[in-house]
């Protein structure tokens, strides 16, 4: 499963789709439709004649996959600028927009509205995001995956 690196691909501004229980056929067919790249632990699913455009992820740790990826099409600089860093829901994989944040004060707990004056919403789930402790442990891990 790529469940984890679906994640951190949306985390660093990637749109990642990650549909769980597809079948084989939907994936090709989305795949082609979309015109995306389809990231794979299948070994048979990339048999197929029909699938064009496709990466095979050799391992099973999130860290090294996201790796492979950024390795595959050339990505690190692209990350290492963080242009589109957190500008994703993690979990929809839709473009996050900002709100005022008299919009977020019955969202977010009170410290936290205090203590931020930016905050995006995901227009799709409706979750409110903002840059708090969490986004240096998020930068942390990035920069040790890419030092290994």
């Amino acid at each position: 499963m790529l469940g984890r690196l679906t994640t951190w691909l949306r985390l660093l501004g990637f749109d990642t789709l990650y549909p769980k229980y597809a079948k084989d056929l939907e994936l090709v067919f989305l795949s082609a439709k979309e015109n995306r790249i389809l990231l794979t632990r299948d070994r048979g699913l990339v048999k197929r004649k029909d699938l064009q455009r496709y990466m095979l992820i050799e391992s099973n740790d999130w860290k090294k996959q996201l790796k492979e990826v950024l390795k595959e099409f050339n990505l690190y600089k692209y990350v290492k600028e963080e242009k589109e860093f957190l500008t994703i829901c993690p979990l929809c994989n839709e473009r996050l927009q900002d709100i005022p944040s008299t919009q977020a004060i019955s969202w977010v707990p009170h410290y936290v509205y205090c203590t931020n004056n930016k905050f995006s919403m995901c227009p799709s789930c409706d979750r409110i995001y903002w840059k708090g402790t969490h986004i240096e442990k998020i930068k942390s891990t990035l920069e040790s995956i890419l030092k290994e």
